[in-house]
């Protein structure tokens, strides 16, 4: 009455072997993907962000954001915001883009955005 499980167990086995990588063929390459970004805050000049990367896939985005500047600065986007880095301290910062679109950023500090601390991060 056993002789039959070996058969069935065998072509369970092929079965899962080849819809296994089906699966992994379908999943979205990008989605939920961490991307490594790093912000630069006072340079090239004081009131001046420098990234890494401009475009970014949806997911999980790991930001860097180090102050390189002689002035207190911080880095928002998506809602959320470094604390107020001092001169030569760095943050690291999650945020997670399910959209593709443009995301604004900017530094908060009162003056800061409009003397040229923003610009637009794009997600794909």
């Amino acid at each position: 009455m056993r002789y039959w499980i070996a058969p069935l167990v065998g072509a369970l086995a092929v079965g899962l072997a080849w819809a296994l990588p089906a699966t992994a063929r379908n999943a979205s390459p990008s989605a939920g993907r961490v991307s490594a970004d790093t912000v630069t805050a006072g340079k090239p000049s004081e009131f001046h962000f420098s990234l890494t990367k401009k475009t970014v896939p949806k997911g999980t985005v790991t930001f860097l954001v180090m102050n390189k500047g002689n002035v207190p600065h911080d880095f928002k986007i998506a809602g959320h915001k470094t604390k107020l880095l001092s001169p030569g301290q760095s943050q690291t910062l999650k945020v997670t883009c399910l959209k593709a679109g443009k995301y604004p950023f900017l530094c908060t500090v009162t003056g800061h955005a409009v003397a040229g601390m923003k610009g637009i991060l794009a997600v794909s």
